[in-house]
């Protein structure tokens, strides 16, 4: 029940941000829109990391229904490493912008851009220590109901972390080069 009511407060935090992003989406000031800013190369390649990292989330799912625990692991370090290329991405497009000088001061649209896909960003990095933390319990007590949980946990997480990256996709890169 608890995750459930976490889950439920990720929700209202990332709602509000996309709201905040949407309501200052055209306020650019003298800096530059989205359709100046944004390139999609980059941004297709992060969501292909993360997306491809949810798929193998869900092998490693698989591979714990069947009791494998080599594999559970292999899969959650797989997903894992697709994490890491996500978050070393976005950092990198990060500091693109602020070497053009696109940063969080330089208008509220950029402001809010920042702080929505770098909050996402900063849980994408805490589920991938939580899954590092799942893989040492797995590597000391094994498998059992307990860690087993945890990873089903981990991997709900993972996913609703994959949902919120396609609506950030769509709603501020995709929308942003069009508009």
């Amino acid at each position: 029940m608890g995750f459930w009511i976490f889950l439920g407060a990720e929700v209202a935090l990332f709602a509000t941000l996309f709201a905040t992003y949407l309501v200052l989406f055209q306020r650019t000031g003298s800096g530059p829109t989205a359709g100046e800013l944004f390139e999609v190369k980059d941004v297709l390649i992060e969501t292909l990391l993360l997306l491809t990292s949810s798929f193998t989330c869900g092998l490693a799912i698989f591979e714990m229904r069947r009791g494998r625990i080599s594999g559970l692991i292999a899969w959650l370090l797989v997903t894992l490493l697709l994490g890491v290329g996500f978050i070393t991405f976005e950092i990198r497009e990060f500091i693109h912008y602020v070497h053009e000088g696109a940063t969080m001061q330089t208008s509220a649209f950029l402001s809010s851009f920042f702080v929505l896909v770098g909050t996402h960003g900063a849980h994408v990095s805490l589920g991938i220590g939580w899954m590092i933390l799942i893989i040492i319990q797995l590597l000391q007590r094994g498998f059992t109901p307990k860690t087993a949980r945890k990873v089903f946990i981990v991997s709900l997480y993972w996913h609703f972390l994959d949902v919120v990256w396609i609506f950030i996709f769509t709603l501020v890169y995709l929308l942003g080069m069009v508009i």
